[in-house]
């Protein structure tokens, strides 16, 4: 496993700010800070001359990176998001999107190391990004913190999340779209859930997959809503 590092350079990711030669001055975000400045660290003065057109809540426009994140440490939930890498995937970026917005605790790349950051427009800066090499990995870097890895795909053996009493602090595993959890990762699980489907289809997105189970946490720990 290695620690989480600023994201290198990647043609698969976007600039956070960056607009075409000659384009129109954007629409979203905030122009140049009116008035008198703010005396507070946390401001980029930067940001506070230019404007702020990230894609940040309010609450953090003008801030420095530093000064959100180490906010968002304050607050973060229990859960874990991981993802197997082996193919370059497009979801994976979604997946750490999606992770950002819950407030995941922290995002696990399993297999290759360089991953598709396009999806991710610019979150995974605020989000802490660890890799590991194989699920077994994971595996172990979860059995050292007491963390139950849960991973989530529609097997014989997976049990409903619908009906699931989701564990405080956990990491979640997710599969690559079309082949979904490796025979590696499946027996690396404490458990799997299932989302129940209805339609035809086989199976759902990834990122989408990833999404609803974020949610069943965040209805759980934050909403108290338990199963019956």
């Amino acid at each position: 496993m290695t620690e989480p590092t600023p994201p290198a350079a990647d043609s698969a990711m976007p600039a956070e700010s960056a607009e075409p030669a000659g384009a129109a001055a954007p629409s979203h975000g905030v122009g140049p800070w009116e008035g008198e400045w703010p005396r507070d660290e946390r401001y980029d003065p930067e940001l506070l001359r230019d404007g702020d057109r990230r894609n940040v809540v309010d609450g953090y426009r003008y801030w420095t990176m530093e000064a959100i994140i180490a906010d968002l440490d304050q607050r973060r939930h229990g859960f874990h998001v991981a993802i197997e890498n082996w193919q370059h995937d497009l979801n994976i970026g979604s997946v750490v999107r999606t992770a950002n917005a819950f407030n995941a605790a922290a995002v696990h790349i399993v297999g290759k190391k360089r991953w598709n950051r396009r999806g991710a427009m610019v979150t995974d800066r605020y989000q802490h990004v660890l890799h590991h090499p194989s699920a077994d990995d994971l595996a172990a870097w979860c059995a050292e913190r007491n963390l139950p890895l849960i991973g989530i795909d529609n097997f014989p053996d997976s049990t409903p999340l619908e009906s699931c009493d989701l564990p405080r602090d956990c990491v979640f595993l997710f599969g690559q779209e079309s082949i979904g959890l490796t025979d590696s990762a499946h027996k690396a699980c404490e458990a799997v859930l299932s989302i129940q489907q209805y339609g035809s289809t086989r199976s759902m997105n990834a990122a989408a997959a990833a999404a609803i189970a974020m949610h069943a946490w965040i209805r759980r720990w934050e909403f108290g809503q338990t199963v019956s």
